[in-house]
């Protein structure tokens, strides 16, 4: 945020019209705002807040008459400021709410609050409504009133009071202007969320523990055990375990296929030795088959001489039964 110019009109202490070229102030990058007590520095700063915010900071904001005591009757209170905000050049000027003398009458009439808010840059619509341009303003500089007064413009009197404050006093004074309840809130919070991820923790320890005896149960692994103390990961020790199993599995895959060529040729070797051993059995029984032909080869001849003769002496018989 960066200030311009700012002129006051019946407004405060100001009976008149008072102008504040803050480019000229701030040439050098750096200027300060004093006087003697009632001077108008405090006023000076109300107005650049109730240009932009419509309201004051501290207490003054419940004392809402605004207009000057010393204005001419009939003066109207204004501020016009002049400043960038949020890298926009804008040009507010307000009126507060007021009483003003009644023309053909005798008493006051009531004035509502005005505004009106310029683009400088000439981008986007220009504003009247009071809300919008209080939205305007918001999102331009990031913070809403109390949030400007808090870390901008420090409350003079309550300034005063901080200073001689107690400590206990000073700290109750210093929650209260920088609502400082929202760190306890973000504190509680952080605590509240340290109790949640460490029972989270505890949670997937125990999980981690499971997984471990089931991986070491499977593997026939032992579970990893640190050393000083110190425990391995146990995805490392996991990712190892696989590792050894799926080598285990590769050189398992080698052997059974090496058993397996061996066992065809086991096979092949039986079926073929059967076959001898039949064709042995059956050598060897026909062996023994000729040996007991053979045996009887005498007793056949006898027997083919003996038929020989039978037949020789069979017309010698018939002729002797004649």
């Amino acid at each position: 945020m960066r200030l311009h110019s700012l002129e006051i009109s019946a407004f405060g202490p100001f009976a008149g019209t008072e102008t504040v070229d803050f480019d000229a102030l701030g040439a050098d990058g750096l200027f300060l705002l004093h006087g003697h007590t009632g001077a108008g520095k405090t006023t000076v700063l109300d107005a650049v807040a109730f240009a932009l915010y419509g309201t004051v900071p501290g207490a003054r904001r419940e004392g809402k008459r605004l207009l000057s005591d010393h204005a001419a009757k009939g003066a109207v209170p204004q501020v016009t400021l002049e400043a960038t905000l949020g890298g926009r050049r804008i040009r507010i000027v307000r009126s507060p709410e007021f009483l003003r003398p009644k023309l053909r009458s005798t008493g006051t009439t009531k004035q509502h609050a005005k505004a009106s808010l310029t683009w400088l840059d000439g981008r986007g619509q220009n504003l009247t409504r009071l809300n919008e341009i209080g939205d305007a303003v918001n999102a331009l500089l990031g913070m809403s009133a109390d949030q400007f007064f808090q870390v901008v413009l420090l409350p003079q009197g309550e300034f005063a009071r901080f200073l001689r404050a107690d400590s206990d006093e000073r700290g109750n004074l210093l929650e209260r202007l920088f609502d400082t309840g929202r760190f306890g809130d973000v504190e509680e919070w952080f605590a509240q969320r340290r109790r949640e991820l460490a029972a989270e923790l505890s949670d997937a320890h125990h999980a981690i523990d499971i997984m471990l005896g089931r991986v070491s149960q499977a593997s026939g692994v032992p579970e990893p055990a640190g050393e000083d103390g110190e425990q391995p990961d146990p995805l490392e020790w996991a990712a190892d375990v696989l590792d050894d199993a799926r080598q285990n599995r590769t050189l398992a895959q080698g052997r059974a296929v090496l058993i397996d060529a061996a066992a065809r040729r086991a096979s092949a070797a039986l079926t073929k030795a059967t076959i001898v051993v039949d064709l042995q059995r059956r050598r060897a029984l026909a062996e023994g088959q000729l040996a007991q032909y053979r045996e009887g080869e005498t007793a056949r001849a006898a027997r083919r001489t003996e038929l020989a003769d039978s037949a020789a002496a069979g017309p010698i018989a018939d002729t002797a039964a004649d």
